[in-house]
């Protein structure tokens, strides 16, 4: 087992709530959200995640818009970006080069036997 926390946020809470009992199962320590806004803050609090997993398009607060506040909080903050949807290469491009590592994405639908490798 091991005891990695995960952060997830997503605006669809079916996912959210699949994504975290599966990966619960597998032993890690699970938050999720729905709302980027209350997620935000929820981080704010308890800043200490090992990767959080964001939804790209959601409304109001996109996941790059969430990520760009997060790393405010935790510039170490490891994230995988998770999209239905093509996104433009120079959005990942953004994110690359103002974190200095490579972006993850993580297309939907994924099964959690591959979200856990």
């Amino acid at each position: 087992m091991n005891n990695n926390r995960i952060f997830i946020v997503d605006d669809e809470p079916e996912l959210t709530m699949l994504f975290k009992l599966g990966l619960e199962d597998n032993g890690f320590e699970v938050d999720t959200f729905n709302d980027p806004r209350i997620a935000v803050n929820a981080f704010k609090e308890r800043p200490s995640y090992d990767l959080a997993l964001i939804d790209i398009k959601m409304p109001k607060v996109n996941g790059f818009q969430l990520y760009n506040e997060m790393k405010k909080i935790d510039s170490r903050v490891r994230v995988c970006f998770i999209t239905a949807f093509d996104i433009q290469q120079t959005d990942m491009e953004t994110i690359s080069s103002s974190n200095k590592k490579s972006v993850n994405l993580i297309r939907k639908p994924i099964a959690i036997e591959e979200m856990v490798e």
